[in-house]
């Protein structure tokens, strides 16, 4: 039989959970909300909670909302700083060339997990794609573009016949496109970021409607691709 897990593990697994329902919120939440997300009563999560904001990972403001705090945006910058600190520029380009929020996604697991984003600075209105946001790689653009840098015996088990399709597309053309898989209305096309020594990885762009086709927006994409793996393994 496996050993329980013990109250201090526990207690560092809830506060890890936390921050990922922070991160997938669109605002701040109560915390009778992050409870509920926890699936504890609200004196269990309120202890986590206030261990983090005692190092300034969430904040709590005036009406007692809970976010995520500055210093997880100091930590996060940390990851992959190299990656991101290459990526940022031509992620900035894109976005305001096409007026989409464009971002870098890499493998976690078996998540696809935003790194970093930027979002146009002119566009009257943008999809927000937050860093440290993750879905299941097996759905949307950009996991279709890791997927596609992996076996098929590296995958997560359970892939569908229509999947495998769309990942053989991706790898023919270069570029892989979604629809509606992540969040309603939300189209994305990514392309590949193949990076020496390192994990998966994918720069994309989501949208709600745009006068360019997929094949233009990849194409985009894929030159600020190989400026960014120039840099880094020249």
């Amino acid at each position: 039989m496996a050993d329980a897990p013990s109250p201090a593990s526990q207690t560092l697994s809830r506060g890890i959970r936390i921050l990922e329902i922070l991160a997938d919120a669109g605002g701040p939440l109560a915390i009778d909300e992050v409870a509920a997300e926890l699936g504890v009563h609200r004196s269990i999560a309120y202890r986590p909670l206030r261990t983090l904001e005692d190092h300034g990972l969430v904040v709590r403001d005036a009406g007692g909302g809970v976010s995520l705090g500055a210093r997880m945006a100091a930590l996060a910058a940390g990851v992959a700083h190299d990656l991101q600190a290459e990526a940022l520029p031509e992620l900035t380009a894109v976005a305001n060339e096409l007026g989409m929020t464009c971002f870098l996604a890499v493998l976690d697991g078996e998540d696809c997990i935003t790194l970093a984003s930027v979002e146009p600075r002119h566009a009257i209105a943008s999809v927000a794609q937050r860093p440290g946001a993750r879905h299941p790689v097996t759905v949307g653009a950009p996991g279709k573009a890791i997927l596609a840098q992996l076996a098929a015996a590296e995958w997560p088990s359970g892939a569908s016949a229509e999947l495998r399709r769309d990942v053989e597309l991706t790898r023919e053309r270069g570029y892989g496109t979604s629809h509606d898989e992540v969040i309603p209305t939300v189209q994305s096309v990514a392309a590949p970021l193949v990076l020496r020594g390192r994990r998966p990885a994918a720069i994309a762009v989501v949208h709600v409607a745009t006068s360019l086709d997929d094949a233009a927006i990849a194409a985009r994409l894929q030159r600020s691709a190989t400026v960014i793996r120039d840099a880094l393994d020249g």
